[in-house]
């Protein structure tokens, strides 16, 4: 349940990071420890925040919330503007994990720790997804994200025409072909800090022509900066 709205918005935080631990597994990630305030900002990723203490306070669509837990929706604008206690965050991908299946494996995992909540998001059943022409197209995304992700051979690989593709993104993920490839190429990136790489490395790895066009897109999804967050994680990848 979200909580009503507050009357006074709390100042932002000046920390600009995250910190903790991050677990990451193919269509989900679990974030534990102190979270910073960040600008308002959408992704594509559903989000759910769990405080393990005292409420935190977020504005989402715009309007003010402080609690202990608030689902945040995918392309929902939101900002976290306080957080005094740590916090469990998850992260997935809506074609895999809805909404309605984070707030279950919450439910489910009792007190939320890193370990009852990955076990529990693994436990959830997973959306299949409805049209093996999109299913085709993600495919083809994921095989060409270490280059130039071209449009017309999705397309093709998905028996569509371009029209045919943007229709089929719009009606069945929210977002055009260019907004999933670049929420895709910023998940590999991501990855490949969290291994080891540079920034640089790992931008030119996932297809970002620079470093600075990977934070640019970090900043526009997560409201935080690249350099300033991923390095502060200790990582355990979920296979």
């Amino acid at each position: 349940m979200i909580a009503p709205q507050s009357i006074i918005k709390e100042p932002r935080l000046q920390q600009d990071s995250w910190q903790g631990t991050l677990w990451l597994a193919p269509d989900f990630a679990i974030l534990h420890g102190a979270a910073g305030a960040t600008a308002s900002h959408a992704h594509y990723a559903h989000q759910l925040m769990l405080s393990t203490g005292a409420p935190f306070t977020a504005e989402l669509d715009g309007i003010v919330h402080t609690a202990r837990h608030l689902l945040v929706d995918s392309l929902r604008p939101h900002a976290i503007l306080s957080a005094p206690a740590p916090m469990l965050t998850i992260y997935a991908e809506p074609q895999r994990l809805g909404g309605a299946a984070l707030l279950a494996a919450a439910a489910s995992a009792g007190v939320p720790s890193l370990d009852s909540l990955a076990a529990a998001l693994q436990a959830q059943p997973r959306e299949r997804l409805p049209d093996p022409r999109l299913l085709r197209a993600l495919d083809k995304v994921d095989a060409l994200l270490s280059g130039k992700v071209s449009a017309a051979a999705v397309a093709e690989a998905a028996h569509l025409s371009l029209s045919q593709l943007e229709r089929l993104f719009s009606a069945q993920l929210g977002l055009p072909v260019r907004r999933l490839v670049l929420w895709r190429r910023l998940r590999l990136a991501i990855r490949f800090i969290l291994l080891g790489s540079t920034l640089t490395q790992a931008a030119h790895g996932a297809g970002f022509a620079d470093a600075a066009h990977f934070s640019r897109t970090m900043r526009s999804l997560f409201g935080v900066r690249a350099d300033r967050s991923l390095r502060q994680l200790d990582v355990r990848l979920l296979d």
